[in-house]
């Protein structure tokens, strides 16, 4: 896309000068011979293992619909977003900034997601590692309060899931998400106290409904929650504080190209305030969102043939044989490859928007965690000790899940010819319209290509 002189918008007109004193680039008086140039695009790498071949002295910006008068105006982030005073649509710089701000990010934000994702298998675990030590036992419970106490723990979850992530879009994860891992670490901890079937399902439904929209519990996980109130910023130009510091993990420069690099990116980004609340209207507009529902099938019924054994192994363990501490370890490589943080991310990419992306996660979850439901209670005490209807019921499920996948690719691809179809009928003056006076939002645009 060639580099053009922006015209002026009202937007421009009406920005603030940003936090350092300096505002931003005024379209009236730059010239076409001013605007600088970009990098050249870059190919995507074939191979993971592949290294790039770029001059880190090179431009970096790559080209977006911020580089044409004709659609820049219909993409500008409106006043109301938090990071609009970083914004520059002139905004240039090098491989070796990115590269050397990426790193940056990894240490200081993404270093502390892990830590979070790590808290948050730890209640994934930790009941299945309890059985290894008589847990059933020692409460008076067997194999079917066993899957009782999943159920419950999975349908309170469910139905915490999207009010959930509603509060989470109005008051902001850097608040909420704190104060979940907070307060269902309180109740983790008290399962101490645990005497029996009653107090076991009560305790599992309060462990989902407070991580409903997150997972994660343990007395490991509060202090992981405490200080993610003070870890986690809101945004990229919103880092200082007393305890990150008075300037904050970035500097002015950074805070550009990381909001002008996530822009150019995807400009949807931009389209809601990280503390604007998701309004019913756009609720609903989100659920009935039926290119998403494939994705929504695929959460109900794909890991259903896998969560029974894994919910069992432990005791399958013991039965053989070993010990408290061999079981507990040889249960540990049953949980480092999966597939299920793939498809959160295929779900994410096909929402194209931050409104319906924030619904559609949950929607997935509540999938997810339905079909967990339905896992837990396919292994039956009267079918123990080898589960032989259990194991039938799930290899004809596996069977299935094999065709739903065939059936969900053969849906995108047919979507993406259906919009292709339209799009390459158009003339170059009829697509910079549509662009420009589009109703069309997320992945309903024409331009917008499904991932599958």
């Amino acid at each position: 896309m060639a580099t053009v002189l922006l015209r002026e918008t009202p937007l421009k007109r009406e920005r603030a000068q940003d936090s350092d004193g300096k505002s931003g680039p005024d379209a009236s008086n730059t010239s076409i011979n001013s605007i600088p140039p970009l990098g050249a695009v870059v190919q995507g790498k074939q191979f993971w293992w592949q290294k790039s071949k770029v001059d880190l002295d090179a431009t970096a910006t790559q080209p977006s619909v911020f580089d044409d008068p004709e659609t820049a105006e219909r993409y500008y982030p409106p006043p109301t977003w938090e990071n609009v005073h970083r914004f520059d649509p002139l905004a240039r710089w090098t491989w070796r900034e990115e590269k050397k701000l990426l790193r940056k990010i990894d240490f200081r934000i993404m270093t502390w997601a892990c830590i979070m994702f790590m808290a948050l298998e730890l209640d994934r675990a930790n009941i299945h590692q309890a059985l290894t030590d008589n847990f059933l036992g020692d409460l008076g419970m067997h194999t079917n309060d066993y899957n009782l106490g999943n159920t419950v723990f999975k349908l309170s979850f469910l139905c915490a899931e999207l009010p959930s992530q509603l509060v989470s879009k109005w008051m902001g994860p850097d608040r909420w998400i704190p104060a979940q891992m907070s307060l269902w670490s309180i109740v983790a901890c008290c399962q101490f106290w645990l005497s029996g079937r009653r107090s076991f399902l009560v305790c599992r439904a309060l462990l989902g409904l407070l991580q409903g929209g997150f997972i994660p519990d343990g007395l490991l996980t509060l202090v992981i929650g405490l200080m993610s109130f003070l870890l986690m910023p809101a945004g990229p130009c919103q880092t200082a504080s007393w305890f990150r510091g008075k300037n904050g993990w970035f500097t002015p420069r950074e805070e550009t190209i990381i909001v002008n690099r996530v822009l150019r990116d995807d400009p949807s980004k931009s389209d809601m305030h990280n503390r604007e609340p998701i309004t019913w209207k756009l609720l609903w507009q989100s659920l009935k969102d039926y290119d998403l529902w494939p994705l929504y099938l695929l959460g109900l019924t794909f890991q259903i043939p896998m969560v029974p054994p894994g919910q069992y192994l432990t005791l399958s363990l013991r039965a053989l044989g070993f010990d408290t501490f061999q079981s507990n370890l040889l249960a540990m490589p049953h949980t480092i490859l999966h597939t299920h943080p793939i498809q959160v991310g295929w779900n994410s990419r096909n929402s194209n928007a931050v409104r319906s992306r924030t619904v559609s996660a949950a929607c997935y979850n509540m999938f997810v965690q339905t079909s967990g439901i339905i896992a837990s209670n396919i292994y039956r005490k009267d079918d123990a000790p080898l589960y032989r209807r259990g194991n039938r019921q799930l290899l004809a499920i596996l069977c299935m899940n094999i065709v739903l996948y065939f059936l969900v690719k053969a849906y995108y691809v047919w979507r993406n010819n259906q919009k292709a179809k339209k799009w390459n009928a158009m003339t170059e003056e009829e697509r910079l319209n549509y662009l420009s006076t589009t109703k069309d939002k997320g992945n309903k645009r024409l331009d917008f290509r499904f991932q599958h």
